[in-house]
């Protein structure tokens, strides 16, 4: 497997989605630039970085299914973007995942087959998720 440094995810090793986006990335024969977010945090202009190349808002990119973001009512909707950002790096658990970043842009990669379409390198083999559902075919190619 070749290492590239123009591939990073983002990546939480509990989250089945986050394996896989990381499964479909080595499935090139490529081993990324893994960043365990919740060890590593990205810095405040990295995080916003990250949500505007990927074509978000910051509350597209914040994890709801999580206490911090119940506990801290995030819900509400007088809480501006600065805030919001200030809540996910001081509780990196709030970062939605797996970001993926290439020379071809960045996705936040849920479902875990959007990392598709900024690999720059066909898929080698079949591809089933954790949970059963084949997302690439023996030729490499998505099945939907």
């Amino acid at each position: 497997m070749i290492t590239s440094s123009k591939i990073k995810i983002y990546h939480n090793p509990a989250c089945g989605t986050s394996r896989n986006t990381l499964a479909l990335i080595r499935n090139t024969g490529i081993e990324p630039t893994i960043i365990e977010y919740l060890i590593t945090p990205p810095g405040y202009e990295e995080l916003v970085k990250l949500i505007q190349d990927a074509k978000l808002t910051v509350r597209e990119a914040i994890r709801q299914n999580v206490d911090p973001y119940r506990d801290l009512a995030l819900d509400r909707h007088d809480l501006s973007d600065e805030q919001l950002l200030g809540f996910m790096l001081e509780y990196p658990i709030l970062i939605n995942r797996p970001f993926v970043v290439t020379e071809l842009g960045t996705r936040l990669s849920r479902p875990s087959e959007r990392v598709l379409e900024i690999l720059s390198l066909p898929q080698k083999t079949t591809f089933t998720k954790e949970d059963g559902e084949k997302v690439i075919d023996e030729n490499g190619q998505p099945v939907n």
